[in-house]
């Protein structure tokens, strides 16, 4: 199967190209590259071929001769998407509905939406399942389910979308992100020796690794078309359903010597449990195989591998808003996130 790979350059990105090529797949991967100056350890067996493109200026043509489109090329987080909302909408909901249309029209079958289980917002003790209300707090998590509403009424006999909505993402990738709950309490540990909490971390978070979110690509990919079908899956374990003080200790006690604190009830609301039965009971050949304890592990041993300092965990690179921030005030990137030509 050849597969297009948007967002390949990235944190889950360049993980998930070497994965499904470990699987078989014929990945091609296309990135804007705006993280490209950011690579944490050598950490993956094989990467693919590689288009420099931002997904807004992908076309038709581009897109003939793919079997299938895994999507997670856009501004990739809340506080990112809060930098210029217009943006975010024009990124991730106009310019994924976009790509999903072109890719329709150059006869691609398959169609995987990287979503998120932020979109279910604030939430009650209650498992949220696919079913449940969606109720969105962010221009990322608001332009999630926009896509997924638009993109759904694309599916036809010929053209077969599938959303992922996933938990929280965590785990070590060359391309590393520190600005994702536990690996940024993995990073302080290791480089602070101490966890101080602005909250009391009582909201609720489901977390996944990202090679079991490489493994649920793949599994999308290789399921008969009608198991998938214009399907959401909840991305993730419910097991794996967390406070987030439950995060935090686990990473105090990976880390020796780290000592945790924790404070009042900060300003952020956004609490939801999610169950991810369906995606465990009717994906073939998916099952999560890391837990935050696994999780925090691995990044211990990469951070002692490298050698990880204050300087590289604070790196723009890193941390998604940073970056962008850096591009934008050195004029290397427009008010639109358009790449400028330097001289």
């Amino acid at each position: 199967m050849n597969v297009l790979l948007t967002g390949s350059g990235g944190y889950i990105g360049t993980v998930t190209a070497s994965a499904l090529m470990s699987q078989g797949f014929d990945v091609t991967g296309v990135d804007t590259g705006y993280y490209a100056s950011g690579w944490l350890y050598h950490g993956v067996i094989q990467a693919p071929r590689w288009i420099v493109k931002d997904i807004r200026q992908i076309t038709v043509e581009d897109l003939a001769g793919y079997d299938a489109v895994v999507h997670m090329a856009e501004l990739s987080n809340d506080p990112l998407g809060q930098l210029n909302p217009e943006v975010t909408y024009i990124i991730n909901h106009q310019g994924s509905v976009a790509l999903a249309k072109k890719a329709r029209q150059a006869g691609v079958s398959r169609f995987v939406y990287m979503s998120s289980c932020s979109v279910y917002g604030v939430g009650s003790d209650d498992f949220k399942t696919e079913e449940s209300e969606t109720n969105p707090q962010t221009a990322y998590a608001k332009s999630k389910v926009m896509v997924e509403r638009d993109v759904s009424q694309m599916a036809n006999d010929e053209f077969s979308p599938t959303f992922l909505r996933n938990a929280t993402a965590f785990g070590a990738s060359p391309r590393m992100r520190f600005d994702v709950v536990l690996n940024n309490l993995s990073g302080l540990a290791w480089t602070t020796g101490e966890i101080r909490m602005t909250s009391d971390g009582t909201p609720w978070r489901p977390l996944v690794h990202i090679l079991d979110i490489s493994q649920a690509i793949g599994s999308v990919l290789k399921a008969p078309r009608e198991i998938v079908h214009n399907q959401i899956f909840n991305t993730g374990d419910s097991q794996q359903n967390y406070r987030v003080r439950e995060i935090a200790e686990i990473v105090a006690e990976t880390f020796p010597g780290c000592e945790l604190s924790f404070g009042a009830s900060d300003k952020d609301n956004r609490s939801y449990r999610v169950s991810f039965e369906k995606i465990n009971t009717q994906l073939p050949g998916f099952k999560c195989r890391y837990d935050a304890a696994k999780g925090a592990e691995q990044l211990r041993e990469v951070f002692e591998g490298i050698g990880m300092t204050r300087e590289i965990f604070g790196a723009p690179p890193y941390t998604r808003l940073k970056m962008l921030q850096l591009l934008i005030n050195t004029g290397q990137v427009d008010n639109q996130l358009f790449w400028r030509d330097l001289p």
